[in-house]
């Protein structure tokens, strides 16, 4: 049985075109759950998660992974690349705040931690 997690990931994120509603409160808080792995919805809005990593190499190379799946999505991330850490924002601009397909590419973000 694959976990809500994996479900979220197998998904592919859906652009929300300009004016574009964000999810309510509890529907954001919902699919967190879903989520789970230390994801925490910031200020309402924004979806932000700190990776820890062995080394500047290892933060790097998710890096370039998140940076190569963010391309394919059409949704792109804020990172912050130091050493042995990565952080990742997500929103969707045109919404104003979290929509889905925030939490899907947090999840697929998740799947990639072991490398391609």
């Amino acid at each position: 049985m694959r976990s809500a997690m994996e479900e979220l990931a197998k998904k592919d994120c859906i652009l929300t075109p300009a004016g574009g509603k964000a999810l309510e409160a509890a529907d954001a808080d919902a699919l967190l759950l879903r989520l789970g792995h230390d994801w925490q919805i910031i200020e309402g809005r924004r979806l932000r998660k700190r990776f820890a990593f062995a080394d500047f190499v290892s933060a790097l190379a998710f890096v370039n992974r998140i940076g190569a799946m963010a391309e394919k999505q059409q949704h792109h991330p804020d990172l912050w690349l130091r050493w042995g850490q990565v952080e990742i924002e997500i929103w969707t601009h045109t919404a104003k705040g979290l929509t889905e397909a925030d939490f899907v590419f947090a999840a697929k973000s998740e799947s990639l931690l072991a490398g391609p």
